[in-house]
């Protein structure tokens, strides 16, 4: 719940801010720069991010980046409320707000061992994972509504409010160094720069399931990701059905109603659904053939059959890849490893953003989508083909 509420929060304060931005200073730049903002900082410092998770307590990890959050909102309140938001200290409201959840995202995905075991991980990941995705449902409407019934100034005060429920939680959770037994507890091992990054890529190298789910999570994130959910108020003008802010949403929605769809059957079916690399290889190949259909549509029905099983099959590849990665990292690198697969899954995202959207802009958007999905399935074949040899 306390996810929920973080992820809902996150999503709050982009929905208003972004709307502030656009109205105050109608910049396309400063659009780009947002996104850019949110996903380099991945990029940059998830791994530093895992070596700390691996050295400190996560929880304190966790409730720094909540209170960066908080500081976000709050600042992005008083520039209104003063009149004296800029360009500068919009773009360095943004850079916070990334560098916010790579502290929170990494180090939530370490407490989970302490929190459930290895036993029930598969299901604490996919539970974590449908959170993220009703916070991406309700999160705008509640900003929207909040910017309805407080203006933005306040409405982003009271988001302040949602992150506390999971900082207070935090403070004595049942997680942590404490808590685990001395095997359980990686030796502590300072962070050194890019030669730890070529020894976790070594460490990683050395386990074949790992390796493989951190270059398919690398590869959806630089191709295709969710760059397209960006360029969706075009797709719903092209279809030229009705209101495009209405067709706009049920497109959004179709997506993440796939994603809740498939988080609640998996957990349905309980210990049937375990992780595999070739559950979440198959359903990645799902997710790129689905939109590359709704590339070529021009059927609003259609388009939202697609999206739905798009949603569906992302949810599932991207769960099963994490717990795999989960539960088959080493202790003393625990940390690092899941770093560097957020790095690969969440920081390569930035790539995505050239791929479709700046040849979009070229191209049309389309057509990007489609050769984005179509070079995908591609690396996906070269990707199973290597997986097939490795395990002669």
């Amino acid at each position: 719940m306390g996810f929920l509420l973080t992820m809902m929060a996150d999503n709050v304060e982009h929905v208003i801010s972004y709307w502030v931005m656009f109205e105050k200073f109608n910049s396309p730049v400063l659009g780009g720069f947002a996104v850019l903002s949110h996903w380099i900082p991945y990029l940059v410092f998830s791994l530093p991010a895992g070596a700390l998770a691996d050295r400190y307590d996560p929880r304190r990890l966790i409730q720094l980046g909540l209170i960066m959050f908080m500081g976000c909102s709050a600042a992005w309140a008083y520039l209104l409320m003063t009149d004296t938001l800029t360009v500068g200290l919009a773009m360095l409201l943004l850079v916070i707000h990334g560098l916010s959840g790579v502290f929170w995202s990494t180090a939530t995905q370490i407490i989970l061992y302490d929190l459930v075991g290895k036993e029930v991980l598969p299901s604490a990941v996919r539970t974590l994972a449908t959170a993220r995705y009703v916070g991406l449902i309700v999160g705008p409407g509640v900003g929207g509504g909040l910017m309805i019934l407080l203006g933005p100034e306040y409405g982003l005060l009271a988001n302040c409010l949602l992150y506390l429920p999971h900082f207070i939680w935090l403070i004595h959770a049942p997680c942590g160094p404490q808590f685990r037994s001395a095997d359980e507890t990686p030796p502590a091992r300072p962070f050194r720069g890019f030669e730890d990054l070529f020894l976790t890529i070594k460490e990683v190298a050395n386990s074949r399931q790992v390796w493989m789910m951190t270059l398919l999570a690398g590869g959806a994130s630089f191709f295709v990701s969710n760059s397209y959910q960006a360029q969706m108020p075009a797709y719903a003008h092209d279809m030229g059905l009705g209101d495009p802010g209405v067709t706009y949403s049920m497109l959004l929605a179709a997506d993440a109603m796939g994603a809740l769809c498939a988080g609640l059957l998996w957990e349905f079916l309980g210990s049937k659904s375990k992780p595999s690399t070739r559950k979440a290889m198959f359903f990645a190949l799902v997710w790129a053939v689905s939109l590359a259909a709704f590339a070529l549509s021009n059927n609003y029905i259609v388009s939202l059959i697609v999206l739905f099983v798009a949603g569906f099959a992302e949810l599932t590849s991207n769960s099963a890849a994490q717990t795999i990665v989960q539960l088959q990292a080493p202790i003393a690198f625990r940390g690092r490893i899941i770093g560097l697969f957020n790095m690969s899954a969440l920081g390569l995202r930035f790539g995505s953003g050239l791929c479709v959207g700046l040849l979009g802009g070229v191209i049309g958007n389309h057509e990007s989508l489609f050769i984005a999905c179509a070079v995908f399935v591609i690396f996906l074949g070269w990707l199973n083909f290597k997986r097939q040899l490795t395990s002669h």
